[in-house]
């Protein structure tokens, strides 16, 4: 099991990870989710002694990860497929961080059939594809057959049986009763593969919970009703019934009805009594992503704005038509989001407390104080202050070409 205690970790003046506390147990896979530059790399680099925290400890079965003894017969991660010598075959950088472990010859040719590059066991891994390198830094992570796995984006590169593969993998290490903590910005993946969530946000934590209830506090359910579009009056007389119910009704661009705050059954029952027909009624449940993008938005440090395209667009020939508009999926429908950009002023979702899992009142959760507990937030605003500005963005103006090039 990794534990982290009131985690912290400054470069300068610059606060990476605050005062984070969160436990990764065994038997399943734990997805480590946020936003870039939230922390992540940092905190899987203080798990595996990298990095040496500010304050608080981080530690792998009750022991920092400098003091278990042979440490990658017990721990196995792969947070950088590149920190490979491009000038070793495979083999031989599988056989030396063998030999340096105590592992056999024999366990190296296990995992090189294991990860799929057998054949190419005998080829320098500077010839590697960014795929073939997930695959060997994969082949390390195992090479220990270690109790605790820790994977930094690991089907960055990977065609789709190869993301398959890898979905399966971390199931089944996590089915032996392995700990494997997995860091990934792919949301559908994550959907399918992760039992549990942990979400940090700008060095703190902002979730601790199962991949269901994550969803479930972050987006809201709801019902599309669908009336014969011949018969405008029997949506109306429908609206109406949902509505003395206490539903919430919503009209769409597709004519359709969302309908929240009552379940399908009562749907039914309201619109049989109305003697209304239905067309359609489906339930809808967000997706992670989805729940993702609500929690984290006010947590992104790098927001797009929208291309201006000033003085670069070509006059039309008299009498010709400006091309169509393509929509976009979903735009104006009252559950439709995207990030606002920063002359917007959009303001974030509220993010609701992580609640910690439960143990024994003396853990780390249930102390009172720990490390950390008493220094400021870096991220708290006094009250009534207004919400911080979001960070300029560089100018991506082409450059002045009248002028001589010693000039720009």
């Amino acid at each position: 099991m990794i534990e982290a205690v009131g985690l912290t970790k400054r470069y300068g003046d610059k606060t990476a990870v605050y005062n984070l506390s969160f436990q990764v147990r065994p038997g399943s896979v734990t997805g480590f989710l946020g936003p870039n530059g939230s922390g992540k790399s940092t905190t899987m680099r203080m798990i595996l002694g990298l990095d040496n925290p500010s304050s608080g400890q981080v530690t792998i079965g009750g022991y920092p990860y400098r003091k278990l003894p042979n440490a990658p017969r017990q721990v196995g991660a792969l947070l950088d497929a590149k920190a490979v010598h491009g000038g070793r075959h495979a083999r031989n950088h599988l056989l030396c961080l063998a030999q340096l472990s105590g592992i056999p010859a024999r366990r190296v040719d296990e995992v090189l059939g294991v990860v799929g590059l057998q054949d190419v066991a005998k080829k320098r891994s500077k010839g590697f594809s960014l795929g073939m390198g997930q695959r060997l830094g994969i082949a390390a992570a195992l090479l220990g057959d270690p109790q605790v796995l820790l994977f930094d984006e690991p089907v960055n590169g990977l065609d789709p049986e190869g993301i398959l593969w890898v979905r399966n993998l971390m199931k089944s290490l996590a089915a032996e009763g392995r700990t494997v903590f997995v860091s990934s910005h792919l949301m559908s993946e994550m959907a399918v593969t992760a039992d549990h969530l942990i979400v940090i946000g700008r060095g703190q934590l902002l979730a601790d919970m199962s991949v269901r209830d994550f969803i479930s506090h972050n987006s809201a359910d709801f019902a599309r009703v669908r009336t014969p579009e011949t018969e405008p009056q029997q949506r109306e007389k429908l609206t109406a019934a949902l509505t003395e119910a206490g539903g919430q009704v919503l009209p769409e661009q597709d004519g359709a009805l969302r309908v929240m705050g009552l379940p399908l059954p009562r749907i039914s029952d309201l619109a049989h009594s109305a003697d209304v027909r239905l067309w359609e009624l489906s339930p809808h449940q967000a997706s992670l992503e989805e729940a993702y993008m609500r929690m984290t938005q006010g947590a992104v440090d790098y927001r797009s704005t929208i291309d201006q395209r000033a003085g670069l667009q070509q006059e039309l020939p008299p009498g010709a038509m400006p091309p169509p508009q393509m929509p976009v999926p979903g735009q104006g429908q009252p559950g439709w989001y995207a990030p606002p950009p920063p002359q917007q002023g959009g303001q974030p979702f509220a993010m609701p407390q992580a609640q910690p899992p439960a143990g024994p009142p003396a853990g780390p959760y249930g102390a009172p104080a720990g490390p950390g507990a008493g220094e400021p937030n870096p991220y708290a605003q006094p009250a009534g202050a207004a919400p911080a500005a979001a960070p300029a963005q560089p100018s991506s103006a082409a450059p002045d070409l009248t002028k001589p090039e010693e000039a720009r």
